[in-house]
C-alpha cells in the first residue's frame, strides 16, 4: 500500500522530522522503561533536549524558540506518542509557553520565553481542581491584591509535570462574585517560593511516567508583574487558545493510533497459532483493515486542523470535533490491536498495552468529550 503523506510537510519539515525521530529514539526511549519506574521525567531531559534545539519549536526565534509554526511542534508530539513515551510532558509546557507569547508583555516574554526553549522552566498548567474541572468557571483559587503582589491560596489536581514543573500558568480566581470575569492567570516561577507544595505524584491507570500531581497554595506571594494581560480576562484567554491544546490532544491519538497498528503488523506477522502466522487468518487480516482505515481517516481530519490552525481559521467548535471523535477512536482502535496480541497484550512489557491504558485519559483531560459534544451543539 502507497504510504500516506501528510500534505502540511515539506522537504524541510522531512528532515526535522528525522533529526527528531533520531534524537528521541537514542536520547528518550531508552530512558522510558526508568521514567516510568520513578513516575518523572528528569529534568537532565529537559535540559538535554532543550539544548538540542527541539523545545518550543513554534515560538518565534527572537523569543529563543525555533521560529516555526505549529507543524514544528506537530513533529515531536507525534514522534513521541507513536512510540509512547507519554511521560514527558512536552504538550502543556508549549501551551504554557503560547500562553506567554500570545499574552505576555514584551518583558514577559524575554524573561520566560527563552528559558522555556532551552528546558530550563519545566512548563505546566494549573487549571483543575477538586472541584472544577471541565467547568473552568467553578475555579476557587483565590488570589487578591496586596501591594505589588498576589496573595494566593487554594489547591490544583491532575497537574501534568506537576512534581517538576518551574513556571506554572495558574489560573485564579480575582473576583469572587463574577464567575466568567472573576478568572485571571498568573505566571508563577515555582523554585525556592514559599508557601507552595507539590503534594505526591498521583497512583494512575497510565501515564505512568507522567508525575501528575496535586499542587497547594498557602499564601503564596506571587508578584503582580507575572500577571498576564489584566484581571478578569482568564476567561477570554482560555477560550482563545483552548483549540492549541485540543488539536495537540487529538494529534496525540492519530499518531498512538499510528503506532499500534504497525506495532501490531509487525507482531500478527511473526506470532504463529496453529501453525500458521497470525496474519494469515480472516478475522486477523479484517481487524487490521479496520483499524488502518479508522486511522487514516482520523489523520486526514487532524491533517486538515493543523491546516487550518497555522491559517488560524480553525474555529472551536472543529477542535472540539477532532479531540472527542478522535480519542474516543482512539481507544477503540487500540484495544483491537491489544487484542491481536493475545495474553501478550496484556503484559506492560508491550508497547500496546502501555498505549490502551494510556489512551483512557485522553477522553477526560483538555475538556470531557462530553463537554465536547455540548460546544458543537451550541453552533447548530
Amino acid at each position: 500500500m502507497k504510504p500516506y503523506a501528510s500534505p502540511w510537510i515539506d522537504d524541510d519539515l522531512l528532515m526535522l522530522r528525522d533529526a527528531i525521530s533520531r534524537y528521541v529514539e537514542s536520547e528518550m526511549l531508552p530512558l522510558d522503561r526508568k521514567w516510568r519506574k520513578q513516575h518523572q521525567v528528569d529534568k537532565e531531559a529537559w535540559r538535554k533536549i532543550g539544548a538540542a534545539g527541539f523545545l518550543c519549536l513554534d515560538i518565534p526565534a527572537e523569543y529563543g524558540g525555533g521560529g516555526g509554526d505549529f507543524r514544528h511542534e506537530a513533529l515531536l508530539y507525534e514522534e513521541l506518542n507513536r512510540r509512547g513515551i507519554s511521560g514527558f510532558g512536552q504538550g502543556v509546557h508549549s501551551i504554557a509557553a503560547h500562553y506567554v507569547l500570545n499574552h505576555g508583555s514584551e518583558e514577559q516574554k524575554q524573561r520566560w520565553l527563552p528559558r522555556m526553549a532551552r528546558g530550563e522552566l519545566i512548563g505546566a498548567i494549573g487549571m483543575t481542581e477538586p472541584g472544577a474541572g471541565s467547568d473552568l468557571k467553578g475555579i476557587r483559587t483565590r488570589a487578591v491584591r496586596d501591594g505589588d503582589h498576589y496573595v494566593v491560596n487554594g489547591s490544583k489536581i491532575f497537574i501534568t509535570n506537576g512534581s517538576i514543573a518551574e513556571l506554572l500558568m495558574l489560573v485564579v480566581r480575582t473576583d469572587p462574585d463574577d464567575r466568567s470575569r472573576g478568572l485571571s492567570i498568573l505566571m508563577v516561577e515555582t523554585p525556592g517560593l514559599e508557601g507552595y507544595r507539590v503534594g505526591s505524584v498521583l497512583d494512575k491507570m497510565g501515564f505512568h511516567a507522567q508525575d501528575t500531581a496535586e499542587l497547594f497554595f498557602e499564601d503564596v506571594r506571587v508578584p503582580a508583574d507575572c500577571l498576564l494581560r489584566q484581571e478578569g480576562k482568564g476567561m477570554h484567554m482560555l477560550m482563545g487558545d483552548l483549540p492549541y491544546e485540543r488539536v495537540l490532544i487529538a494529534l496525540g491519538g492519530v499518531a498512538a493510533m499510528e503506532g499500534a497498528v504497525e506495532e501490531t503488523v509487525k507482531y500478527v506477522n511473526e506470532r504463529q497459532i496453529f501453525g500458521k502466522p497470525v496474519s494469515s487468518f480472516q478475522n486477523t487480516k479484517f481487524k487490521l483493515a479496520e483499524a488502518e482505515t479508522h486511522t487514516r481517516v482520523a489523520r486526514v481530519f487532524i491533517d486538515r486542523c493543523i491546516e487550518q490552525l497555522v491559517a488560524g481559521t480553525l474555529d472551536t467548535e472543529t477542535a472540539a470535533m477532532a479531540k472527542w471523535w478522535i480519542t474516543d477512536l482512539q481507544q477503540k482502535v487500540i484495544d483491537e490491536c491489544q487484542q491481536l496480541f493475545g495474553g501478550y497484550g496484556y503484559m506492560n512489557d508491550y508497547l500496546v498495552c502501555r498505549m490502551f491504558a494510556d489512551a483512557r485519559v485522553q477522553r477526560i483531560y483538555g475538556g470531557t468529550n462530553e463537554v465536547m459534544k455540548e460546544l458543537i451543539s451550541r453552533a447548530l
